[in-house]
């Protein structure tokens, strides 16, 4: 078999995922312990993250043509990627969280919804709560006045009959 035959499907595979989700973080993962990459992968798996080591110029290759080919130039050295499928700031939250216990683990830089961020400004994306979070809140929000205004005119109604 020729070496393009062995490359084609990683190069799809990556393409694949690439379509799917709507971030992608790289990684500068020298340094970590098999321990800790095993913590670090069930952590992201459980987030919906798909976490994988490729070689630089199979990513290069599969992001050409996508927003993901912003990348390209922090392909160097040894790269993970890490896709977020279902919420686009899954990857870098949890790879921020767990750089806080594995300081070797390092941001190189992600894509999120179609624009390109370098590590430190995805460190600003990471403190970015997850959608179901921000969306309690904006109904909690939503919700306060309404029951606030509710109590008011029971304690109104309870005062007149009292009366």
């Amino acid at each position: 078999m020729a070496k393009v035959e062995l490359k084609a499907p990683i190069v799809e595979e990556i393409k694949g995922f690439a379509e799917k989700s709507t971030a992608a973080v790289l990684v500068d993962y020298r340094g970590l312990t098999v321990e800790q990459d095993t913590v670090l992968r069930k952590k992201l798996r459980e987030a919906g993250v798909v976490y994988k080591v490729y070689k630089n110029t199979y990513m290069k290759r599969a992001f050409e043509g996508t927003p993901y080919e912003a990348l390209a130039g922090d392909l160097d050295g040894p790269s993970a990627v890490a896709f977020g499928i279902e919420d686009a700031t899954a990857p870098a939250r949890v790879l921020a969280e767990f750089i806080k216990t594995a300081p070797k683990l390092e941001f190189k830089a992600g894509v999120v919804d179609g624009t390109y961020y370098d590590a430190n400004k995805l460190q600003v994306i990471a403190s970015i709560p997850s959608r179901e979070v921000l969306i309690s809140k904006l109904l909690g929000s939503l919700q306060s006045p309404i029951t606030n205004f509710a109590r008011v005119l029971k304690q109104i109604a309870e005062k007149s009959t009292a009366a």
